[in-house]
């Protein structure tokens, strides 16, 4: 007897169907966005902050979207320089223009950091890390009743390792809804510092 599913509840080959077709195209966009940022480097785009700079304000009218897309992009791939668009940003579009394009590029890029990692666990995580440093805060995140404070205060102080604890978060119990709270009430304060400091500059 074939079993009945009520309307609107999909079934576990449609669920696995989903996140497999979920999985090929955040593969697939995650290759064109490599290709892409891996010619900008070839070309010599990354190599300081004045040919970044160069980089960003060759796209026009478009260079503030282009920023807040390299800004949430340099948090999902942790290798990519995240103080060029902090700089390159306040001097291109003044302290203001240059904070809000890095907080809406910083703060997108790390609820999406915490949601990849709580679809695709701790695999995804040990891949963009070195193991050892997942293993020496797991244990304590566990048992902690005080991460939640901590991750705040560290999204708050510059020199964190932001784009770890974005990642990692996802790993814990933690819903996205208090993450997304912590990174928009946290993130602006250490943005705002660097934008000051790099359009003074």
């Amino acid at each position: 007897m074939k079993r009945k599913y009520p309307k609107g509840i999909p079934t576990c080959h449609e669920a696995a169907m989903r996140k497999t077709l979920l999985t090929a195209g955040v593969v697939l966009v995650c290759l064109i966005i490599i290709a892409l940022l891996i010619k900008a480097y070839l070309d010599g785009k990354f190599e300081s902050v004045d040919t970044f700079q160069e980089y960003i304000r060759g796209f026009g009218l478009f260079a503030p979207v282009i920023l807040i897309v390299f800004q949430a992009l340099q948090v999902i791939f942790p290798v990519l320089p995240g103080f060029l668009g902090c700089a390159a940003g306040a001097v291109l579009f003044g302290s203001t223009g240059g904070f809000w394009c890095n907080y809406i590029g910083i703060s997108a890029g790390s609820i999406i950091a915490f949601l990849l990692a709580k679809t695709y666990g701790v695999k995804l995580v040990e891949k963009l890390f070195p193991k050892e440093q997942y293993e020496k805060y797991a244990g304590w995140a566990a048992k902690s009743n005080s991460y939640i404070l901590f991750l705040f205060m560290g999204m708050v102080l510059p020199l964190f390792p932001d784009d770890f604890f974005c990642y990692f978060s996802g790993l814990t119990k933690m819903k996205a809804g208090k993450f997304a709270a912590i990174i928009i009430l946290g993130k602006p304060w250490c943005i705002l510092a660097y934008s000051i400091a790099f359009a003074a500059i």
